[in-house]
């Protein structure tokens, strides 16, 4: 996560910048952003993902993280009830996707608590480029 921030804001760390806009942008599986709504903390070695999910349990909760992405989906079961809704906007599923660049995938942590899932990612790596000797014919 760490390059994106540096190439998409072009060295600044402005929070408008185009690195929130790729994280947040909507994919084909999330296009509604309202639904669990995140706050990002950028710690030393790693970022904090705070991920609202009021009204679901531990167990209805599925964190996958397979190339670069780290998806967060929820279901609960849906409870028969007498009466009729005149209005329902509770849904009994959400997930939505964050680009996270490629990390360990070992060292994410995820804890949930209160209905907010907090999730521990690090920082990409950086690579510095291997010196090769050519050898000249």
């Amino acid at each position: 996560m760490k390059h994106y921030v540096v190439k998409r804001n072009n060295g600044t760390n402005d929070f408008f910048g185009g690195f929130f806009d790729d994280f947040f942008r909507p994919t084909l599986y999330n296009m509604d952003s309202s639904a669990m709504k995140t706050d990002v903390k950028e710690n030393e070695n790693d970022y904090t993902l705070d991920v609202e999910m009021p009204g679901y349990n531990k167990e209805d909760i599925s964190v996958q993280y397979e190339n670069g992405y780290l998806s967060v989906s929820a279901k609960r079961e849906e409870k028969e009830e007498n009466g009729k809704y005149l209005r329902k906007e509770r849904s009994v599923s959400c997930s939505r996707t964050y680009y996270v660049g490629e990390v360990e995938e070992e060292q994410i942590k995820a804890k949930f608590e209160n209905g907010v899932l907090s999730l521990v990612i690090p920082k990409e790596v950086e690579k510095l480029p291997e010196k090769h000797t050519i050898t000249i014919a």
